[in-house]
Order: C-alpha cells, then structure tokens, then sequence
C-alpha cells in the first residue's frame, strides 16, 4: 500500500505519452493525495499533494514530457486541476490524520484484549509431570482475541487437572464469566481431593455469582464444560463432562469418543438438579493422547453446511506431538470451512509420556 501511489504515477506516465495532445490525462493526479492517505501519515500525504501540483504544471507544461507548449501551463482546466489536487490534497490530509488515530485506537485495544487473554487463558505449561501440553485458541471475532471458549492446566497433588468450557453468548458477558469460572477452578483444582468435588465447588461459585446478577441474565450464565484428571503414577484419566462434547482418546487401538453415560448439565444450571457428578474413568496408557475441543470444532461447517467429521479427520494425526496435531487441526479447519470459523475455538492436547526407564 505504500508503494501504490509510485505505481499510480507511473500508470500516468506510461498513459500521458500515448494520448492525443488535446486529451491529456495528467488531471487523474487530482485523486493521488486520496491514494496517498491509505497507508501514508499526514505530513507524507500533504507532500505527496504538493508533488503532484508540481507535477501536473510539469506534464502540462514541458515539451519533452507530453509535447505540449509552455504556454499550456496556465490554461483554465489546468489551473483547474492544480486547484482540485489542492483542495483533494487537504482532504487526504484529514482522512490520512483520521486513519492514523483510528490506528492506534486499534492498536491500544489489541493490547489490552492480549493482556486480558493472558490474564484469562494463561499459556499451559508444555510439560506437567508425565503429561506433554498444547492448547488451541481461536476467536472468531478476529480483533478480540478473546471470547466465551476457556481451557486450564494445572498440576495438583492429585494429578493434572484439565478444564475445557464454552460459555453461553459472546461478547464481554461471555469473558466475564469464563473469567469467574476459570478464578473458581483455579482455586478448588488444588483444594478438592476428588474431581467430583472441583465440579461441584465451580458450580457453587458460579451459583453465588450469578445470584447477584438480574434474573434474565443469571438464568442465561451457564458454561458446558469438561473436568478431567490424570494421576502421576495411575494409567487412567478420570472424566467429569458438564453437557460438553466428550473427549478423545488417540492411542494404538484408534480414536475412542470418552462418552459419559451419565453426563451432569452445564455449570450453573446444576443446581435444578441438585448435588451429584458422575466420574468417569478411562485408560489412559504412557503414548496416549487425550484431546479436548469446544463445540466450535465440531459445529464448523463447509460450504455446502456439513458438520467438521472430527474423529474421521483426526485420524490421520493420531500419532503427532500434541503441538502438531493441534497445527493439522488448525489448518484443516480452516480449509474444511474455506477460511471462515464463526465460532470460538479451543482445544487442549495431552500426551501421556512413556515411562521412564528405571536405574
């Protein structure tokens, strides 16, 4: 962009020449100062504007540009021309002084939304224990960098504990409350001795929350999520699935879908029911994988509106370091959608190291 307004003076130049005399077209320099102000500043802009008066009397004026007299210098339409160049050079000004605090007005809100994100979804620690980490996010408002999808690991001395939630809605409603239900989970992973009770201490948090919040939008605050845990020294990974997509186990016999038989509903609307989680345990073996995904990743549609087939797909990288596999999974839903996600994404990707030899 800031080379378009050299490529729109050479277009001239190369079209002045192959005019007729009583057609010329140097009046198109009228419209570079609004070139000019898509990617110049100001001060750049009302030089760029100065040049192509200059320019315009050259063109008109100078026989060996254009073949015209000195005496067509100050004809009316072109001292018509250089007058609009001016008046459109101090619009371009305006509009170039406009784009640039609109650019750092941008700027300013990417920060704070990257700060909000570390704040909010921490990067999760490559390597916890015997389990290798990687996560995914995406939004799918492009400038926000943040949205309703949330996922933390931390170590405890029960094992590593994993969360993965999507909150109902968007916008800063949805932040704030992946903000209290991450706070929550934060504290109860290292407190509760069971993974029943971390659900259930989320759930209380969440409950006293929304309490104080008007009727319709505590009634709206609930967070499909996914509680899971893998012990140090135990081949298995308990699950605690909150009405959220079940996770995958990737391990040598295929892709198994961790379904609960008995899933409990989403946080916040737990208490309709009363107290009660069902935790479910799996084997999760040293070379396995688990991965854990939001609705974005099974809701994305191709052109013709097919659901993404994630177990199908995922096939083909069963066997990858979680950071690649997450890559593969990134690319091919982008390409599965053709480039448009209209959902937030996130996943997390857990790789159960093989033991370490002994002596």
């Amino acid at each position: 962009m800031r080379w378009l307004p050299a490529f729109y003076v050479a277009g001239i130049l190369v079209l002045e020449p192959l005019t007729p005399v009583q057609w010329p077209v140097s009046f198109l320099l009228i419209a570079l100062p609004v070139v000019a102000a898509y990617a110049h500043p100001p001060v750049g802009v009302a030089a760029i504007a100065a040049f192509a008066v200059v320019f315009e009397g050259v063109l008109a004026g100078t026989p060996c540009c254009a073949g015209r007299m000195v005496g067509h210098l100050w004809d009316r339409h072109y001292v018509g021309a250089y007058v609009c160049t001016a008046l459109v050079g101090v619009l371009g000004t305006i509009m170039a002084a406009h784009r640039t605090r609109r650019e750092r007005t941008l700027a300013s809100v990417r920060s704070v939304a990257e700060t909000a994100q570390r704040v909010l979804l921490r990067p999760v620690p490559r390597r916890l224990g015997r389990i290798s980490m990687e996560a995914l996010y995406l939004s799918a408002a492009a400038e926000a960098r943040i949205g309703g999808d949330l996922y933390e690991a931390v170590p405890t001395a029960h094992g590593v504990r994993l969360l993965i939630g999507d909150v109902r809605g968007k916008g800063l409603l949805a932040v704030e409350t992946a903000a209290t239900m991450l706070g929550a989970f934060r504290e109860a992973a290292y407190d509760e001795p069971d993974l029943a009770g971390v659900a259930h201490r989320v759930e209380q948090s969440m409950s006293r929350r929304a309490a104080l919040l008007p009727g319709s939008e505590a009634a709206e605050r609930f967070v499909t999520a996914v509680f899971a845990e893998v012990p140090d020294h135990e081949p298995l990974v308990r699950i605690v699935n909150c009405g959220h997509p079940p996770p995958l186990r990737l391990g040598p016999d295929g892709v198994t879908e961790l379904d609960s038989a008995d899933p409990a509903l989403p946080i916040n609307l737990g208490i309709l029911l009363g107290d009660g989680y069902r935790v479910d345990v799996e084997p999760f073996h040293p070379g396995d994988r688990l991965l854990l995904y939001t609705d974005g990743v099974t809701e994305t549609r191709d052109p013709t509106g097919s659901f993404y087939p994630l177990t199908e797909r995922i096939r083909a990288w069963a066997t990858l370091p979680p950071r690649e596999l997450l890559d593969h999974l990134h690319q091919d839903l982008l390409a599965y959608s053709s480039g448009s996600l209209d959902d937030d994404i996130a996943a997390l990707a857990a790789y159960r190291l093989p033991d370490e030899p002994r002596g």
